[in-house]
């Protein structure tokens, strides 16, 4: 009897020591919808050490041609709250941009293929799922390295149904400009219980809603 409830508390350490080491690593998974057609998915991945990884691709057909297409992947180094390093690849419309950015001493070093900015040492980029962002006056977009100003407002609670449920959410609206010229409308939504990142609706420039829903 003493050897089994030995084994039985044996299981039970290791059991928590597996769940807690492996409670940093998560996946948010959403499909992609313009107005209300599906054009694609969002697949986020953030490893027990810290490495986001995320990889996007949309296309969006006008009379069964393909008008839009985009192909998005980035690997984000953090620690904590601060970004270490950052390599992303996008291809939009055949144009293909290449951003990578390494920390350094005294600052965060950021290029686009085409020019480098030296940033903050402690610089965010739009990472959702961290809401440390809403903190924020400055984000660095990965798809550009364009370094924008932000300013976000709460909008109160909202229902929202996710996977199907109906979910109490916090929800934000984030805008970001460069020299004063709009780039970003973009809203999102966290759980109200665990504060989890559940949802997000961007307006683009020609008024087209794009909205990301968990899958």
């Amino acid at each position: 009897m003493k050897s089994l409830r030995l084994l039985a508390h044996t299981l039970l350490t290791l059991l928590l020591v597996l769940l807690s080491s492996s409670s940093y690593a998560k996946e948010w998974a959403f499909d992609v919808y313009l107005d209300k057609t599906k054009i694609g998915e969002h697949i986020f991945n953030l490893s027990e050490d810290k490495t986001l990884t995320s990889r996007a691709k949309f296309n969006v057909k006008l009379l069964f041609i393909n008008a839009y297409q985009y192909d998005h992947q980035a690997t984000e180094s953090w620690d904590k709250n601060c970004i270490k390093s950052l390599e992303a690849d996008t291809l939009e419309n055949k144009i293909k941009t290449v951003v990578k950015g390494q920390r350094q001493a005294d600052h965060f070093e950021v290029s686009n293929g085409k020019e480098s900015q030296s940033l903050p040492s402690c610089t965010m980029t739009f990472a959702y799922w961290n809401q440390r962002i809403l903190e924020q006056s400055k984000l660095l977009n990965p798809q550009n390295a364009e370094y924008l100003d932000t300013s976000v407002k709460k909008l109160g609670k909202k229902t929202l149904e996710v996977k199907g449920k109906a979910l109490e959410t916090l929800h934000y609206k984030l805008d970001a400009s460069l020299n004063g010229k709009p780039k970003l409308n973009i809203e999102l939504w966290y759980s109200a219980d665990q504060q989890e990142w559940v949802g997000l609706k961007s307006i683009t420039p020609e008024g087209y809603q794009i909205y990301y829903k968990l899958k």
